[in-house]
């Protein structure tokens, strides 16, 4: 049975647990692997917003910063460029919709705090710039902690741990143990296990198959699993382990290669879609009280099944 936790988020009590609350992504980027480009204007970025809350996503998740295998940081300052007036339009056009803002940077989630947003999503675990706790205990906002090992542009380039549960373990204490020591309450944390976030393809699979062992540290969990590499490989018919270095994946990138500049994430392919859906599910009933993802549509109606079949089983 999945485990409930009461949580305060924009001045409201949330209960997780009774259902899959859904975080929608806006990436206000031109390079993130799955829809760089396609909302790095604000309009574009705020549109998107409003329809992912009509398809029914119970949070919002903007970012500034590509966090894709390779990708290089960006200034501070570019960051809030980038952000802060998508927030302040969707805070305004959304009141009963909380904004998170995806960041590792302390200047950023303070001035997206400002502009409206109330959850901080940090998928460094505080590792990059510990001064976020601190802000996140002066405001109250829920803190979501990530692990994450290496930094994104080199992630998928270094060794990967021997024990994936060991290097997980291990990384979100710490986090954890950074957070409390900052004055935050346990009562604001989520833990995201980092799927794809150095890790082997089949070692987010591991992750993701006995999600519930980190039920242990007493803390909801959120799990992004959405156009993420390993997913998509496998549902266009890639083995559990990936292709040596040097050879490519073909029937993965041959689905992706017509679509993946496509101006809408709407335009990828359907098995991909479906996959994303699988994983979703997969992550619900292992006990993810919160999915991270770019198609809030397509997967509500698994999520609802998903939700059904926990319910049932209590």
């Amino acid at each position: 049975m999945r485990p409930r936790f009461k949580i305060r988020v924009a001045g409201r009590k949330v209960e997780l647990g009774r259902r899959t609350f859904v975080m929608g992504v806006v990436n206000v980027t031109p390079d993130s692997f799955s829809d760089g480009g396609s909302y790095f204007d604000a309009a574009s970025a705020v549109r998107r917003g409003v329809e992912l809350a009509r398809e029914g996503a119970d949070w919002i998740d903007v970012g500034g910063e590509s966090t894709r295998p390779g990708s290089r940081p960006v200034s501070a300052e570019e960051e809030m460029r980038r952000v802060l007036p998508v927030i302040r339009t969707l805070a305004r056009r959304l009141p009963q919709v909380p904004i998170s803002i995806d960041t590792t940077k302390s200047a950023v989630a303070e001035a997206a705090l400002e502009a409206g947003a109330s959850i901080i999503n940090d998928i460094s675990g505080l590792a990059f710039d510990p001064e976020i706790a601190r802000i996140a205990a002066r405001s109250g906002a829920p803190l979501v902690l990530m692990h994450l090992r290496g930094r994104p542009e080199t992630m998928q380039r270094k060794p990967f741990a021997r024990s994936v549960w060991r290097s997980v373990r291990t990384g979100l204490a710490a986090s954890i143990r950074r957070a409390l020591a900052a004055g935050i309450r346990r009562s604001q944390l989520i833990l995201d296990p980092g799927l794809g976030f150095g890790k082997s393809r089949r070692q987010n699979f591991e992750l993701l198959a006995h999600l519930d062992r980190l039920h242990s540290f007493r803390l909801p969990l959120l799990v992004g699993t959405s156009r993420k590499s390993f997913v998509q490989a496998i549902a266009a018919g890639e083995g559990l382990d990936a292709p040596k270095s040097g050879q490519r994946a073909r029937s993965y990138w041959r689905l992706l290669s017509s679509e993946r500049l496509a101006s809408s994430v709407r335009a990828l392919p359907q098995p991909l879609l479906a996959g994303d859906a699988a994983a979703v599910v997969a992550a619900a009933l292992a006990g993810a009280h919160v999915v991270r993802v770019h198609d809030v549509a397509s997967v509500i109606p698994a999520l609802r099944i998903a939700d059904a079949i926990l319910e049932a089983g209590a």
